[in-house]
Formats: structure tokens, sequence, C-alpha cells
């Protein structure tokens, strides 16, 4: 199946998790805007067509794309080139659309968006494997995808079928990140893993791939979240920014990896 292609963007990496409510979407804007601070040109679509929630963290929530012929132009927050469903509806919108609207709905964001030059262009996708997840697949060329999990059991039971879709589709996965891995109290300090352990470190080495990024559960994440400030661009030189920083030098590491192993074909005129 032939791909699209998207001018201004080198390379796409999906963040996904296989469940909902572990923070997927809070470890897309950060791990964005980790990689604007590596000195990468970063671009984030929020895929989550029915539940779109790109514009509040980051702090764009009524900002409406700017159209060009046709297209649209992204909205900038944060020095990130930011495209999401939310900025052509109100907040108080259901998206009430079956599958292959959402889908359709997707492939117009990707198509018809005027990505400016990008280094690459993360995805948040929605929760699970269905109709998002394939057509991005299918559809657009996917440099990797990122694992977002929690310790508890049944997220990681739902991360492992995520990581064997994407490993069905032949999208790499690049690096799996365990968030709320322990909880910090905002009062003492005092930091416990109330939802398990060990757990992403179980399916990183299962499946043969890297844990990169243990984040806690931590109070300044929710209120600068809910401030649209993304905690690593709120805490540049905190732990979870450190963190994420280092996540983002992986996942480019990974990509630039792959590119060099990419075959080179010389054509030779006889």
């Amino acid at each position: 199946m032939e791909k699209m292609v998207l001018p201004g963007v080198k390379h796409v990496v999906a963040v996904a998790s296989g469940k909902g409510g572990v923070g997927k979407s809070t470890v897309a804007v950060n791990l964005a805007a980790a990689l604007g601070q590596e000195g990468y040109r970063v671009g984030i679509l929020d895929a989550d067509i029915y539940g779109p929630s790109l514009g509040t963290l980051m702090g764009v929530a009524d900002a409406r794309p700017e159209v060009v012929d046709q297209s649209l132009r992204p909205v900038k927050a944060h020095g990130i080139a930011c495209m999401s469903m939310s900025f052509m509806t109100s907040a108080k919108t259901p998206m009430v659309w079956r599958g292959p609207m959402a889908s359709g709905t997707l492939q117009q964001l990707l198509a018809q968006t005027l990505w400016d030059d990008l280094d690459v262009l993360i995805v948040d996708m929605p929760p699970g494997t269905g109709d998002i997840q394939l057509t991005l697949a299918q559809k657009v060329p996917v440099s990797g995808a990122v694992i977002v999990t929690t310790p508890q059991d049944i997220a990681l039971l739902d991360a492992v079928k995520g990581i064997e879709m994407f490993t069905q589709v032949r999208i790499p996965v690049l690096g799996i990140i365990e968030n709320m891995s322990t909880h910090i109290c905002s009062n003492c300090g005092h930091e416990e893993a109330i939802f398990g352990s060990g757990g992403g470190e179980r399916i990183a080495r299962d499946y043969g791939v890297s844990l990169i990024g243990q984040l806690p559960l931590a109070m300044a994440v929710r209120t600068q979240s809910d401030r649209g400030t993304p905690i690593v661009i709120a805490e540049p030189e905190g732990s979870m920014a450190l963190t994420m920083r280092s996540a983002a030098r992986h996942v480019m590491e990974q990509i630039q990896q792959a590119d060099q192993k990419a075959p080179v074909i010389n054509i030779m005129d006889d």
C-alpha cells in the first residue's frame, strides 16, 4: 500500500498506549518539548479524534489554525507546531463518528497541515489498537513508536498488545516510558511505588526494547498541565525534564541508526 508523503516532515514518531488513563498525552507533549530542548524542530499531532487534549496541555485551547489555500497552518505553542481536532471544535462538542470518519479526519489533518521543516512529528495516538492506529501505520511512513504504560498489571497487559500491534505492522518500538512509576508526596517528598514496580523493566526485557524513562506521579505535573505548560518547560532543570531529555535523545539515536542502516541504491549508466 502506497503511503502518503508529508512535506516538511523528516520523521514521524507515534506515542501510544494499550489503554487510557496512563498519561500518554502528557508524556507525548513533554517528549515533544524535550526534543525541542535538544535542538530539534518539532511538531505534534493530536490523533485522538474522540478525546483531543493537546490544546489544553499546550495552553492554546482557544486557538484556531490559519487557513492557507485549503490547508491549515499549525498553531505554535512553546516553539512547537501543534495540530488537533480540538482546534476545529468547541470543548463541549463530541465527535459522534464511526471509525472510518475518524480515520478520514486523521488523514486530512496529516495531509492538509503545513508542517514546516520538522525534524520529527510526534503523533499522540488514542488508546487501544483500532482504526486510527491502523490508518497511521498503513498511510504514513512511521519511523517508530514509543509505548507509555504504568506499573499496574492491567496497564502492562495492554502495553504488550500495543507492542505486538506495532510489531505486526513493522513499526519499530523505540522505547517504553513507565509513567506513574512512583508517587511523590507533595508535603514530605516521600516516594512510594503505589502502583507496583518492575513492570516496565519486565516487558522491555521480554520484547528486547529499552525502558527509556520512569516518571513519577507528582502534583507539579498535574498543575503545570492544567496551566498549559509541559513540566519539561516549566521546570527545565528538574528530574522530569532530565528524564524526558534522555528519552528524547534515545529516540533520535534509534531513528538515526535506522537511517544509517537503510540500503542505498546507486543508479549507474552503462
